[in-house]
Formats: C-alpha cells, sequence, structure tokens
C-alpha cells in the first residue's frame, strides 16, 4: 500500500468509530479479554500524551489499565509454586523433633506430636513420622529396652536430687542440711541448715535455689515454668 491508501484507510476507519461512538452514546463498548490485551500491548509503548490524540473507543487511563493487568497475570503465573505436594517443614520445627526424640528415647512419634500440639505448633503426625525416619531414628521405639538408667542420663540435665543431711554441731544440737545435686554436673548447693526442719521451710529453700539458678541461666531448670517439689521432713 502506498502512503495516500494507507491515509485513506485511516481516515475511514476514524470516521466509522466516530459513528459506532454516535450510536453506542454513553454504552460501553464489550471488549474480549483477548481484544484488551492485544490494545494494551500495541499501544503501551506510546506515550499517553500521543495515546490521547488517537482516536480509541476507550480512554487511555483504562489502556494503561489493562496493561497492569497483563502484568499482574503475568506475574501471578511465574510465581506459582509447581512443585509437588506439601511445602517442607520448617528446619526449627524440624531441630525441635529430633530434639524431642533424642532427650526422650521412649517417646514415640504420637507422642511427640503431642507435645508440638501443646506448644502450639500445627504438624501432622505422619511429618513427625518422616522426620524421624528421615534422620535415621525409630518414630516407634520399643519401650521394654529402656532403662531407668538411660532414663536418667537423658534427663540428667534438668534433674536435682535433693535430701537432708543429719549433723551434730559442737553444742551438741542436731542439725539438718538440706543439699541439692545437679545430676549433669553433680555440683552440689547447700540450700541452708535448720534446726526444726517444715515443709515451709523446705519449699522456700528450693523457691530461692530456682531463683538462683534463673538469675544464673545455667540450667535448663531455670526454663521451667513450674516445678513440683515433695519433700518429706525428717523425724
Amino acid at each position: 500500500m502506498t502512503d495516500r491508501e494507507k491515509d485513506v484507510e485511516i481516515l475511514a476507519l476514524r470516521h466509522q468509530l466516530t459513528v459506532l461512538q454516535r450510536q453506542l452514546g454513553n454504552q460501553r463498548p464489550r471488549l474480549r479479554p483477548e481484544d484488551r490485551a492485544l490494545l494494551a500491548a500495541l499501544l503501551m509503548p506510546l506515550s499517553r500524551a500521543r495515546l490521547c490524540r488517537f482516536r480509541l473507543l476507550v480512554s487511555p487511563d483504562t489502556v494503561l489499565r489493562w496493561h497492569r493487568d497483563l502484568l499482574k497475570r503475568r506475574h501471578a503465573r511465574a510465581s506459582v509454586n509447581r512443585r509437588r505436594g506439601r511445602p517442607r517443614t520448617l528446619a526449627s520445627i524440624r531441630r525441635l523433633v529430633l530434639r524431642l526424640a533424642a532427650e526422650n528415647p521412649i517417646w514415640g512419634y504420637r507422642r511427640i506430636h503431642g507435645e508440638l500440639a501443646l506448644l502450639g505448633i500445627t504438624i501432622a503426625p505422619s511429618t513427625v513420622w518422616e522426620i524421624l525416619k528421615a534422620d535415621g531414628v525409630e518414630p516407634a521405639p520399643q519401650r521394654t529396652t529402656f532403662t531407668w538408667a538411660d532414663f536418667l542420663r537423658s534427663q540428667a540435665e534438668a534433674i536435682l536430687a535433693i535430701d537432708f543431711i543429719e549433723t551434730i554441731a559442737l553444742t551438741g544440737a542436731r542439725q539438718y542440711i538440706l543439699a541439692a545435686i545437679h545430676h549433669t554436673g553433680r555440683r552440689v548447693r547447700f540450700l541452708g541448715t535448720t534446726a526444726h526442719p517444715t515443709h515451709a521451710w523446705v519449699t522456700q529453700a528450693v523457691r530461692n535455689l530456682l531463683m538462683d539458678l534463673e538469675d544464673t541461666g545455667s540450667s535448663r531448670l531455670s526454663g521451667s515454668s513450674s516445678v513440683t517439689v515433695t519433700a518429706s521432713t525428717p523425724r
């Protein structure tokens, strides 16, 4: 086509658009999604001032909005996770599962799942089973093979043994020394001495010990939310 023929065709198309707009009046033209995509791709490289001089069925702002919608859909398709299956469990949860299994060898995967639920961690029992199995840990251990010595070794960091030591002072008076030993470091702590040990005195001494441990932060006992003390006073 020559330039004159192109100019004639453009003028004819512009006039036809004018006729259509006159017939539509206030009605909006119905465009399909593919029509919007084609117009947005063709007109987007042009400036807004240039678009304002064009005879279009829609405003330049509408063309720009169509183009933004195209980019959003393209970004949404590119961001879709195409990996099948559930997302991988967080590394922190995996470490916690393995830690609970290591510190409590008699716990099965369902008991570990229950402990996680108490902590507010939502995870399926089958996921706990898979984490243990992948790390070479038996998800359902045999409880008959777990001895008392194994329990003490696994829980040594959280165990304090407390008892009285009876002695005679130089004056001949009988004294009772309350001592505690930490199973991990075998460190002995003397909590106090009294001639008349009572339940209230023992309870207060244990509370003082827990406050000292919380201040130093040297034991897992300091992080316990509650500790139950059962003490019997010597006769």
